[in-house]
């Protein structure tokens, strides 16, 4: 298999992950802790995925000819745009910030998941699965 299918591969089972452990979460901190916490880690899990796809693009056009100068910017206020949603949706409602920092998480245990996922199937060759 070529490293360019195989990655497209992993970020594939990144993503599925990430929306998994996400939804699982927010179902779980709503039955546990109630409404404001599954919304506060629903909001910072969604917040991951959309870094995450950012980030995948950012790769992705990374010495291309698509590459502008517009993406350099759009990449440092990424960070921006994400803090004020975040700070003007939690500046206004009940929803709870530690439980929003919390799903912010989520890509970061998706790929360390990845990473286990390649170690344990890398022995025996098997990473196609």
């Amino acid at each position: 298999m070529n490293d360019e299918r195989h990655l497209a591969r992993a970020a594939g089972r990144i993503w599925k992950m990430t929306f998994a452990l996400g939804g699982a979460g927010a179902i779980v901190l709503f039955v546990w802790r109630g409404w404001t916490w599954g919304a506060g880690f629903a909001l910072g899990a969604a917040i991951s995925m959309l870094n995450f796809r950012w980030l995948k693009q950012v790769a992705t056009t990374l010495g291309s000819e698509r590459a502008k100068p517009r993406m350099a910017v759009l990449l440092g206020l990424r960070y921006l745009i994400l803090g004020g949603l975040a700070y003007a949706i939690l500046s206004f409602s009940k929803i709870s910030l530690s439980a929003m920092f919390l799903g912010v998480f989520v890509a970061v245990a998706a790929v360390i998941l990845e990473i286990l996922f390649e170690l344990v199937y890398a022995r025996n060759g098997t990473v196609d699965h």
